[in-house]
């Protein structure tokens, strides 16, 4: 059996990875993605602990966290939809542009 400690340090490297893209990536598609990474270490996280603690509540988290993942993306990508018929990209930089 993996110790907790394999599965924080898993956690944790998700995290930074997607932390890195979300500060990098211009384009919408690479930022969903990388908010994504970042909300599945919170899910190992909350799964990790449940386990070890054998408490059902981090399950339940979990399965919160996911359906809240898919309704993010849903929405995201519908923005993005959006912004690609407009402008016919999908660099969030000309997100501003829309402002005015």
């Amino acid at each position: 059996m993996i110790a907790l400690s394999g599965y924080v340090g898993l956690s944790a490297l998700l995290l930074t990875i997607g932390l890195y893209g979300l500060l990098t990536a211009r384009n919408g598609i690479k930022i969903l993605i990388c908010i994504e990474l970042m909300l599945n270490a919170a899910n190992i996280n909350l799964v990790a602990f449940a386990a070890h603690y054998q408490n059902a509540v981090g399950y339940v988290f979990a399965m919160f966290s996911i359906a809240l993942a898919a309704a993010e993306a849903a929405v995201g990508l519908s923005i993005l939809i959006a912004l690609f018929r407009l402008k016919r990209s999908s660099d969030v930089s000309l997100l501003q542009l829309l402002k005015g």
